[in-house]
């Protein structure tokens, strides 16, 4: 629509009013304690503008056109556009300068409709279970950082990508391969308990310190103790999603037959944080089928403090329902990678603005006609709900008290910073004046030497996310080495970037390496221990999640996990429990020892290798995707032996250095675990190593 068009918009909001029943805010009606004002006193659109969200809609589901144009007019307006999992361009990190009289940019030449000073990144920075596209660069640039527990639309599985809408663009933002259908597993697997998540909200903290965590739960049975968890674990933003809407690449049966309606889950979650005291530490936001002003106010009237719309933006820009998201024939360049058909996308950013902004005015004029000046004084207000006299046969039975008598809202202020970790270990480290004006530069170099204890949790974690903030992924050329000696904490080296070396004479934790992208983790024995490493454990359990680059070296056996959505890191450990490399997308993993059960579940990329004398390996393997063989070429001998030589140089592992001083006849012992994905490499494939031969021969 040309202009705000309100009178069009007033059509459309109506239908949506007055359409059959078809969910449980369409049996609840607004009835007032005041007078109606004039909409002069309302606060202006502006302040309403802040509290609406677009969708966790993923680069990849979506065209880059279509995805770009959503978060340039978020931004525009105030609130707050989610990239969705996969990960995010860094050259949208930085407003657009370069922007002509026509609204044309070289920098983003698919793009229409601009202005200089327009900015496409999205303010709400997603952490899947997926971890594609997770680095501190990325996580740095966020005005917050959203753990997606689940999908409202499809509790209890994870994010899917069709392999014909992984392009090479969306491939590299998600360190995956072109081609290749994407599956984020169900859980997160570094969450097994309200504990472990309360870890990952303090990893995120400690990346971003600027950035709120917000965790997105389903609307489910007892989401209000669950919500009541995750305040105490110190998030600030809890979001509430319903089943409506959800990814148009999902299962037909997942669309349809699962989730809860957003208004039970919110009213459960409102009355369980009022009743126990933490509801002044949480920001509540909601979505599922929001699409009108009138249910942004029922809403508030349910408890919520922000809005999250889907569908309904897609359709401000262009989208059509043609219900082939999944296909990648978008007809309209909405939902497609294919080059000929993102050509069709026509949508502006002033476009989903002119919907945000019809949308806030008829907030204020329900605010005017309840009499109350501001939305934020009706939130949690549900005392001014009442039900529909309609008669439905389908609902006769339903008790709306559970909606209508929650508990009175307390007062609160709403929190504009985001809770903080408190004092860490990295404080320290980055007080080190020569790590410090390293980091600044981004070159040179700076060691220090540290003791430490379990409780130094995410080491180097803050020290990754500076040094992303400042430099990018990849833009940091100088070297901080930091020698530790004792027990680390949980998630050692999360988010650790190339230049930063770890050395721990000692242990680690759970989460070692958990979304490194670069840089070295090395873990040996402390010098005059007594124990054979081979045959102890080192490090816990569900190391490497979601690693992108870098190396890790570990003179001791791995827990539970080991390399699970290892997605670029080269390892060596001298032994692992069940599940190894499990989801893993690439990397090279290499076992010294004993390996528990179900090796290679979900592995879709990369290469494991294990030693394995006694031939224990094959019986052991997860053979739904994965094969294995002995190590068939020469390449891959060599890959091994020169991953064995650097395990040796930094751990000193006896083990390795005995394989090494016979190789010829150990490297007989080992077997290759591989996915299709990686069946035409010179390492899996005699055919391939010797077409690479060849060509080498020819040049």
């Amino acid at each position: 629509a040309e202009g705000k068009a309100y009178d069009k918009y007033a059509l459309f909001a109506q239908s949506v009013k007055e359409k059959p029943i078809t969910c449980l805010r369409d049996l609840l009606d607004i009835k007032s304690d005041r007078k109606p004002i004039s909409i002069d006193e309302v606060e202006p659109a502006s302040e309403i503008l802040k509290t609406f969200c677009s969708g966790a809609m993923s680069l990849g589901a979506l065209s880059r056109e279509a995805h770009e144009t959503i978060a340039i007019a978020m931004n525009r307006i105030g609130g707050k556009s989610n990239s969705g999992e996969g990960g995010e361009d860094p050259l949208r990190f930085e407003p657009i300068t370069d922007v002509d009289e026509e609204g044309k940019s070289p920098s983003f030449p698919h793009l229409s409709g601009l202005r200089n000073g327009d900015l496409a990144s999205s303010a709400v920075k997603q952490v899947a279970s997926g971890r594609f596209g997770v680095t501190a660069g990325y996580l740095a640039n966020g005005q917050q950082l959203e753990i997606k527990m689940a999908q409202g639309a499809k509790p209890g599985e994870g994010g899917q990508l069709p392999g014909t809408k992984v392009d090479g663009y969306i491939a590299r933002l998600r360190n995956s391969k072109e081609g290749i259908t994407l599956i984020s597993p169900p859980p997160h697997h570094d969450i097994y308990s309200i504990e472990d998540l309360a870890q990952l909200i303090y990893d995120l903290h400690e990346v971003n310190p600027r950035a709120k965590v917000s965790v997105k739960l389903v609307a489910e049975v007892g989401i209000g103790t669950v919500a009541a968890g995750v305040a105490k674990a110190n998030a600030d933003v809890i979001q509430i999603s319903g089943h409506d809407g959800g990814t148009g690449a999902s299962p037909l049966s997942s669309i349809k037959h699962a989730g809860s309606p957003w208004e039970l889950g919110l009213a459960e979650t409102q009355a369980a944080l009022t009743e126990n005291g933490l509801r002044d530490r949480v920001t509540l936001r909601v979505d599922g089928g929001l699409k009108t002003g009138w249910d942004v106010v029922q809403a508030a009237l349910l408890g919520a403090d922000e809005y999250g719309f889907g569908t309904i933006v897609m359709i401000a820009e262009g989208c059509i329902m043609a219900r082939i998201c999944h296909t990648n024939k978008c007809p309209v360049g909405v939902t497609t990678q294919d080059p000929a058909l993102r050509k069709r996308f026509r949508g502006t950013p002033a476009d989903v603005v002119n919907f945000f902004e019809l949308v806030a005015d008829e907030v204020r004029q329900t605010l005017a006609d309840m009499g109350y000046k501001s939305l934020r004084d009706v939130i949690g207000r549900a005392d001014l709900l009442v039900e529909k006299d309609v008669k439905v046969a389908k609902t006769d039975g339903i008790d709306l008290s559970v909606l209508t008598n929650l508990p009175a809202p307390t007062k609160r202020e709403i929190r504009t910073e985001a809770h903080g970790n408190g004092p860490t270990l990295d404080d320290e480290i980055l007080a080190d004046e020569a790590i410090a004006r390293v980091v600044k530069a981004g070159k040179g170099s700076a060691t220090k030497a540290i003791d430490i204890v379990n409780t130094d949790r995410s080491v180097a974690t803050k020290l990754s996310g500076e040094i992303g903030r400042l430099h990018g992924d990849k833009g940091f050329t100088g070297k901080i080495e930091l020698a530790l000696t004792g027990s680390a904490g949980q998630s050692l080296g999360a988010f650790l970037l190339p230049g930063v070396e770890l050395t721990v004479s000692g242990e680690a934790n759970d989460y070692v390496g958990k979304g490194m992208h670069g840089g070295k983790i090395v873990i040996k024995p402390p010098e005059g221990a007594v124990y054979k490493p081979e045959h102890s454990a080192i490090l816990g359990n569900t190391c490497l999640y979601g690693a992108t680059g870098g190396h890790l070296f570990a003179n001791g056996r791995a827990g539970e996990r080991f390399g699970v959505r290892n997605s670029g890191c080269d390892t060596v450990v001298e032994g692992a429990g069940d599940h190894c490399c499990e989801y893993m997308t690439a990397g090279t993993v290499v076992v010294l020892g004993e390996t528990g059960r179900n090796i290679g579940a979900g592995m879709t990329g990369g290469i494991g290798y294990f030693y394995d004398p006694d031939d224990h390996v094959p019986s052991k393997l997860n053979t739904d995707i994965v094969s294995v063989q002995r190590l068939p070429t020469d390449a891959a001998r060599e890959q091994l032996r020169c991953l064995l030589e650097a395990h040796v140089a930094e751990t000193g592992s006896e083990r390795a250095a005995g394989i090494l001083a016979d190789f010829d006849a150990e490297a007989a012992k080992f077997w290759q675990v591989y996915p299709p994905a990686e069946a035409d490499r010179p390492e899996t494939s005699k055919v391939a190593a010797e077409t690479k031969e060849e060509a080498v021969a020819a040049k």
